[in-house]
């Protein structure tokens, strides 16, 4: 049987999603706790990499498994699992259904704060400089005119192509935190920390719209500018074919 988990996690204390030697990931952490439970090695397939420091509100990974599910695996896995981590369902997929491929859409927020919060410094960026609102929104219009977004790509990635196809992006600006939205059928690797960075540029002035264009179309990611932290960002949701998660195993 193949099984989807719809998991949840803060990712301060964690070298990222993937699976590396010698690190502590999340999915290493789950990888443990299921082959733990069911006393098998249990190697997951993720739908979404998240770099260190990020977070995700919605993402998913995909097992098979032979024998039945312990009668509690939800509840024994999220005991294993340490606090920062949690799985919040489990799905019978069908097996060729694939975690990754089958994806339709991922979701992306980050966030910025515009005054000192202590209980935003590991799940936002404190950016207490003047923005031009209107401009950031431009900006963030101007990005869905485009396919290829490989001045957004971190070098030494391995990708076919660096084509994607943006759904939404915007900017909502409340009294003290200013956040982005974005829903893509696909990112590349550091590509909305180098979105958001570069049109930080543009709503401080230090960058024109012609420029931002510029950047863009000169798919050379020496134009961009990626230093954002990563705990201001957020896979908010990964959306799959209706039908294909039916209703929770557990």
């Amino acid at each position: 049987m193949r099984y989807f988990i719809e998991v949840a996690y803060k990712g301060t204390s964690f070298n990222g999603f993937q699976i590396q030697e010698n690190a502590n990931t999340v999915q290493s952490a789950i990888d443990h706790a299921i082959s733990l439970l069911m006393r098998t090695k249990v190697e997951t397939t993720g739908s979404s990499r998240t770099d260190a420091g990020v977070h995700a509100l919605q993402n998913f990974l995909h097992f098979d498994m032979e024998q039945p599910l312990h009668p509690q695996f939800l509840y024994k896995v999220n005991a294993i699992l340490p606090p920062d981590v949690v799985v919040r369902h489990v799905y019978q997929v069908g097996d060729d259904a694939h975690s990754r491929f089958a994806a339709l859409s991922r979701s992306y927020e980050y966030t910025l704060y515009l005054h000192k919060d202590p209980f935003l410094h590991d799940r936002g960026y404190f950016f207490p400089y003047r923005l031009d609102v209107g401009l950031l929104q431009e900006a963030a219009g101007v990005l869905m005119e485009y396919e290829n977004f490989m001045t957004f790509s971190k070098r030494n990635t391995q990708v076919k192509t660096y084509n994607c196809n943006i759904m939404s992006s915007a900017w909502t600006a409340g009294e003290h935190r200013i956040v982005y939205n974005v829903t893509a059928n696909r990112f590349l690797r550091g590509m909305v920390r180098g979105m958001v960075g570069t049109m930080l540029r543009v709503g401080r002035g230090k960058l024109s719209m012609q420029g931002f264009r510029e950047a863009i179309e000169s798919r050379n990611c020496v134009n961009a500018d990626f230093a954002v932290p990563p705990q201001g960002l957020f896979l908010m949701k990964v959306s799959y074919p209706e039908g294909l998660l039916s209703e929770p195993v557990q």
